[in-house]
């Protein structure tokens, strides 16, 4: 099957020079207006590629639909689900260099030339020798994650609209804001996407067929010191921000991102505010069991009393929140949308693996609402860093998997249980 690259990479390359990083700040959906401006190019370009049903929500959703071509009765409708959004920590306006047949040279990043790619400290690069290797400049995020999902599920719908002699069922699209964040389809009414299964184009490495992720909360901690005049303030202030920086350090280094790997869950704080009479530290707490992530707070709980114990004048109030879980407790129950991925993979020419994923997806919270859906590579690399990548290949690759997955369900598929 020919698809064409020229095309995809045009908007992938489009769509990674918008700013749209996300913001844990916001109350609104989407969480930023530069999310705004991808979600509204794309439905412009869904109805021109020739989509049917076409609407952006109020919050966000672009949905639209590629209506089947089979004739055979009882297909499950699928799903295919990006998110717009990107990563917090830097910013998303991408300058896009496509370094076309990679050479296996380091690659510098030229607005910052500290930021090098090399095949020793970036592994997958040995794979993409040959191959057309897209990067940011150096000062930004590539935006790949999730714009090469983007640009492949768009790809997709544009081939088989192109194509209608290829037998399909019925098969919806969904681009989400504010995945980064957590609430990537928590206001998406599943109703209205009307699927029976989903996928969610936001894996890396080629062949990744993901359907574990860690199980996921949050944790808030709160400290209330005492105020007073710095000039007069011995034996009176109790300064709630050096309490938050003991909090901060006498977690367990052990379990903090900088020290787990492969099934190993996590502590990890990702912000302090305040001043010296209140402060505010937040923290993502991550396992792969739910006993595990129990023995997680477990541990907020007790760093806290002792706080509490060291400096009794002071409050510690400590609040969690449950964020998402593990997809696998649903898929393991019926694991066809997963084996039909691992075919289609396989049908697109690259050895499919799976394993278990340390973070999260979208496709978490919608397993756990009653849609199962596995997570799928597009070919990142490198993400939420200056050095983010991704090869034009791969996004082809992906895009035939798609396509071979939207013949496997009309194929074979029934309804998943």
């Amino acid at each position: 099957m020919h698809i064409d690259s020229s095309d995809l990479l045009d908007r992938f390359c489009r769509y990674v020079q918008i700013d749209t990083r996300s913001d844990p700040h916001s109350t609104t959906t989407p969480s930023t207006p530069g999310q705004w401006n991808l979600l509204r190019l794309l439905e412009q370009e869904v109805r021109a590629i020739g989509a049917s049903d076409v609407t952006i929500t109020e919050h966000g959703y672009v949905l639209a639909t590629i209506p089947a071509t089979t004739r055979r009765a009882g297909v499950p409708t699928l799903a295919w689900f990006a998110h717009a959004d990107t990563a917090t920590e830097l910013p998303g306006d991408a300058r896009p260099i496509v370094h076309r047949a990679y050479d296996g040279r380091p690659i510098v990043l030229p607005d910052d030339p500290s930021q090098v790619l090399t095949v020793e400290n970036t592994p997958h690069l040995r794979e993409a020798i040959g191959e057309d290797v897209v990067t940011a400049s150096g000062t930004t995020l590539l935006g790949a994650d999730d714009k090469a999902g983007v640009a492949i599920v768009m790809a997709a719908a544009r081939h088989l609209l192109r194509h209608p002699e290829i037998p399909h069922g019925k098969i919806r699209l969904c681009f989400n804001p504010d995945e980064e964040i957590g609430r990537g389809v928590i206001k998406l009414d599943l109703a209205q996407l009307g699927a029976d299964v989903g996928y969610t184009l936001d894996s890396g490495t080629r062949g990744e067929v993901d359907f574990e992720t860690f199980s996921a909360d949050g944790a808030v901690v709160e400290i209330r010191g005492v105020a007073a005049h710095p000039g007069w303030a011995k034996d009176v202030m109790v300064n709630a921000l050096r309490l938050a920086g003991r909090f901060v350090a006498a977690l367990p280094a052990d379990v903090s991102p900088e020290a787990t790997a492969g099934r190993d869950g996590f502590v990890h704080p990702t912000e302090i505010t305040g001043n010296s009479e209140r402060a505010t530290v937040r923290m993502i707490l991550r396992d792969f069991e739910l006993d595990g992530l129990a023995g997680k707070r477990a541990i907020v709980e007790r760093v806290a009393a002792e706080l509490r114990a060291a400096e009794p004048r002071a409050r510690v109030t400590v609040t969690f929140s449950e964020q998402y879980r593990n997809m696998r407790y649903w898929l393991e129950k019926d694991l066809l949308p997963v084996d039909f991925a691992l075919e289609a993979v396989r049908r697109a020419g690259v050895k499919p693996f799976t394993e278990a994923v340390r973070g999260g997806t979208d496709g978490s919270r919608l397993t756990a609402r009653g849609l199962p859906t596995p997570n799928l590579f597009t070919g990142m690399h490198e993400v939420h860093s200056q050095r983010e990548w991704v090869t034009v290949q791969d996004m082809t690759r992906a895009t035939a998997m798609l396509l071979h997955l939207a013949q496997l369900w009309e194929e074979r598929g029934a309804p998943p249980a």
